[in-house]
Parts: structure tokens; C-alpha cells; sequence
């Protein structure tokens, strides 16, 4: 204990001197705690690690940083602002690793949420996000520089750069790309001007995509990709480091898939991989080789939830926060998602092959991850407009323990493997003295009901503690136009 209390003094002392970072009136206004010291007493710690949850902890939160974590022993120092968390959790900030900054505003056209999504993300507690494929950079670059500066609240950034898209797109917001000096091209400009990571898209070429991966891994920056031309094992074997969506968006084994083409979507595609086996033949393969390839995948079911029937269950919350346009359009695309006329037509069944895609594809994640593999959470804001900023990365871990993982190791999966894929471990994703003060207050238990995670009262960020109601007022009825 000495030693525990040697280590918070220095803290103390130093926080004294050089904590706070100058916050615009606009940031200030959601600030519920800001002081040099905070002590958060008698609180269920979930660390991130996967480990328990303790219970009657206390953690000390000094200069932005964690600064102590132990049982209600441990010393709080003098003039400490003290919060007694009786009946609450904290976690990890949440590391969103599929968080664009867009929004579906209608006919193939993404509009940026650069006022209402970096709120939305903070208030649900993700306190880190890769955007994953951006559509206007400069406005997330331009975001970024703004949140960092202390102009406007949100969460920290890894900005991703323009998709890396080729001939035959279907998106008019994307570049397509010309070939593999363009894809060079593209990558070292775009790392010039500040993003970390790329994205491949659909219709990118072997060529394209090699060229992307071997410019962004000469200057230390990752490649993901949504695909659809490239399969998951051809991607592996150019050395791409992170896929997204999961099975049910890796196309090479649908019947009749040609090498380099992306095929058009059939009903009868959607049928055939809700009955695919994952535990044995070529997808059990798959998965095999992108754990040894230590590739990683990222899981976005709340998007693909959308598209089964009667899922999720409508939240007030989400209607409150979209605007009166993006409501209307939402609610009719959940109505036509259970048209048993529209099914019947389409698939000749009056039952969704994605309701059992969405189980297909939970079962699959969930054996990646025992084979070995790297799962990391996301949401997508895509899909027909209900999957929300923030709110989906809840959603995200409660989807994953619907999957079979337990709420820690659900939780860990949405904070520590982030953070490593990052690399950022050292700094975010677990709760552990000397990481940032990045964590969450939540009340309830979400290690015993995991729904508790939608409870998000405060969230620190760099130790500044803002008010997660306050975030999301601020935004009511914006989602959809800014």
C-alpha cells in the first residue's frame, strides 16, 4: 500500500501543476467533472481484460491519466474530487473499429454527421473510433483537429483515408481507382495529409489491393476491407490486416463466383449462406488461415440486424435523435423489412433468410475467435438508418453476447482488442494505472446484464468526466442533416 500511495502522490503533485486542457464553451457546457483529482470510490471496476468484475473498488484518476486502481483501501488523496459510485460499473472507453462519420441520407448518398455523430459516440461511452472508410476526410480530418483542439467534444480519432475502390462502383461519392500506381498514389497522399489507416472497398482489383497494402505497410499504416471481388483468403494472402462485416460479406463462396468480380446480389445468395457450415470445409479453412495470417475481423452486427424482422426492437431514443426526414425513411425501411408480401416475392418464403444470416454469421464469429482469431466491434451507420452512432457500439456488445461470449469478454473484445489492433495498448483499452483516463460510468451491472451498458451516465475522457444525457439532448431530432 505504500507503494500505492507513493505512486498517487506523484500523480498528485504533478496533476496540480499541469492538469487541463483549455476547453471551448462549446465543450465546457457537457463537462460535469473537471478537476486535477478524481476519485471514484466503492465502484464494480470491468478492467477489459476479460478478467471479473471487481467489486467496492476505488480508482484514482489524476492528470488525465489513471493513476491508481485498487479495493476500498486504497488512499484517496486530500482535495480529490470524490464520486461515490455505489451500485455503479466503470469500463474501458469503448474502441469503435467500424464508426464513420456518415449517415444513409437517401438514393446511395452519404451525408457527414460532423455536428451530431462525434457527440452520439462520446455519450455512449467510445471514447476511441476508427472511421473505416470515409467519404469527405478533409471534413473528418478537419473533425478530428477541432475535438483534439479542444473546440468541440467527440472522441479521439483514427481518421481512415478515401476507400480504395476500383472500376465498376455503384457509389458516386467514391474515386475508383486506375490501377496499381494510382492505389500507390492515393495511399502516400492521403498518409501525408493525416490518416492512419485505409479501407478497401467492393470492386478494388488483386493488383490494386497488393499495391494499397505494400505502400501503407512500408510507412507503418493498416489495411481493412469490405470485399466483394477479392475473397477473405486472397486477401490474407496479400498480407491486408483487418476484414470487416464478417461471413456473411465474404462472397467467394457463393455458387458461380468468378475470380476478380464482384457478382450482383441475388435473393437465392442470401438463402445459401444462412445455411452454410462455418465448423468444418472451406469456411472452417478460411478461418484457419486468417488466424495464422493474423488477420482480424471486424464484427458489425447491429447492421446486419437491421435486416432481420422484428430486430432490434425500435428505441425511443434512436427516434428522438433522427430527423424528421431520416425517421420517416427509417421507419419505412423497417416495415418493408417485414412484408411478408415483399419476402414472398423476393425469396419465396414469407420468412427472412437474414434472420438466420444474422445467426449464421454470430456463429462464425464466435468460432473464429475460439480457433484463435482477433475479434474487434464496430457498428456501421449504414444499412437502412437505424444503427445510430454510439448506440450501435452498445448494441455491438450486447450482440456479441448473444453470439456466446460472456458480458466480459464481450466487453473486452469492444475495448482491449481495439486498443491492440490500434496500437494503443499501452495507452487505451483496459483500466490499469498509467493508461488515459478513458473510462465509464455506468449504473447497473453490466457484467451480470449486459443491457446495463446502454445506462451511460458519465464518461472520461482524458479525465474530463462529460455528461452522457447532456450529449444526447444536444443532438435530438439532428441525425439526418448534420
Amino acid at each position: 500500500m505504500p507503494k500505492i500511495a507513493a505512486m498517487i502522490a506523484g500523480f498528485f503533485a504533478f496533476a496540480s501543476l499541469a492538469f487541463g486542457q483549455a476547453l471551448a464553451p462549446e465543450v465546457k457546457q457537457f463537462v460535469e467533472v473537471n478537476a486535477p483529482v478524481v476519485a471514484l470510490t466503492h465502484v464494480r471496476v470491468i478492467d477489459g481484460t476479460g478478467a471479473p468484475a471487481r467489486e467496492d473498488q476505488t480508482v484514482i484518476l489524476a492528470n488525465g491519466k489513471i493513476a491508481a486502481v485498487g479495493d476500498a483501501s486504497t488512499p484517496v488523496p486530500p482535495n480529490a474530487q470524490v464520486r461515490d459510485l455505489h451500485g455503479y460499473t466503470v469500463i474501458p472507453g469503448l474502441v469503435g473499429m467500424h464508426d464513420h462519420l456518415f449517415y444513409p441520407t437517401g438514393d446511395g448518398i452519404y451525408g457527414e454527421m460532423g455536428f451530431s455523430f462525434p457527440r452520439l459516440y462520446l455519450a455512449a461511452g467510445v471514447t476511441t473510433i476508427r472511421t473505416t472508410g470515409a467519404l469527405e476526410t478533409y471534413s473528418d480530418l478537419e473533425i478530428k483537429a477541432s475535438i483534439d483542439a479542444g473546440a468541440a467534444p467527440g472522441p479521439h480519432m483514427h481518421v481512415t483515408g478515401p476507400y480504395l475502390e476500383g472500376k465498376g462502383t455503384w457509389a458516386l461519392q467514391m474515386h475508383q481507382l486506375s490501377g496499381p500506381e494510382d492505389a500507390v498514389k492515393t495511399v502516400n497522399y492521403w498518409l501525408d495529409e493525416g490518416v492512419d489507416n485505409f479501407k478497401a472497398y467492393n470492386f478494388i482489383t488483386a493488383e490494386e489491393l497488393a499495391a494499397a497494402i505494400g505502400a501503407a505497410h512500408k510507412r507503418g499504416a493498416k489495411v481493412t476491407g469490405h470485399l466483394c471481388s477479392i475473397g477473405f483468403r486472397q486477401a490474407a494472402e496479400l498480407s491486408i490486416d483487418n476484414v470487416e462485416h464478417g461471413l456473411l460479406e465474404d462472397y467467394e463462396f457463393l455458387p458461380g463466383k468468378k475470380p476478380g468480380e464482384c457478382p450482383d446480389a441475388k435473393p437465392e445468395d442470401a438463402v445459401f449462406m444462412s445455411k452454410i457450415d462455418v465448423n468444418a470445409g472451406p469456411v472452417h479453412d478460411m478461418i484457419l488461415e486468417l488466424v495464422q495470417r493474423h488477420v482480424a475481423i471486424t464484427s458489425t452486427l447491429p447492421v446486419f440486424e437491421e435486416d432481420a424482422p422484428g430486430r432490434p426492437s425500435i428505441e425511443p431514443r434512436v427516434l428522438d435523435a433522427l430527423s424528421p426526414d431520416a425517421r420517416d425513411q427509417f421507419l419505412r425501411n423497417k416495415v418493408r423489412r417485414g412484408d411478408t408480401a415483399l419476402l414472398r416475392k423476393r425469396y419465396g418464403t414469407e420468412i427472412s433468410p437474414w434472420t438466420a444470416g444474422l445467426k449464421k454469421e454470430m456463429e462464425f464469429e464466435y468460432a473464429f475467435v475460439k480457433a484463435g482469431g482477433t475479434l474487434l466491434a464496430g457498428e456501421d451507420p449504414t444499412g437502412i438508418g437505424g444503427v445510430l452512432a454510439g448506440f450501435g457500439d452498445q448494441r455491438e456488445v450486447e450482440l456479441l453476447v448473444e453470439t456466446g461470449f460472456t458480458p466480459v469478454e464481450a466487453i473486452r473484445i469492444a475495448t482491449e482488442n481495439g486498443a491492440r489492433y490500434l496500437g494503443e495498448a499501452d495507452r487505451i483499452g483496459t483500466i490499469a494505472p498509467g493508461k488515459n483516463a478513458d473510462v465509464v460510468v455506468i449504473k447497473g451491472d453490466p457484467s451480470r446484464q449486459i443491457e446495463d451498458i446502454e445506462n451511460v451516465e458519465i464518461v472520461f475522457k482524458d479525465g474530463v468526466g462529460y455528461n452522457s444525457t447532456k450529449l444526447i439532448e444536444s443532438v435530438r431530432g439532428q441525425v439526418g442533416m448534420q
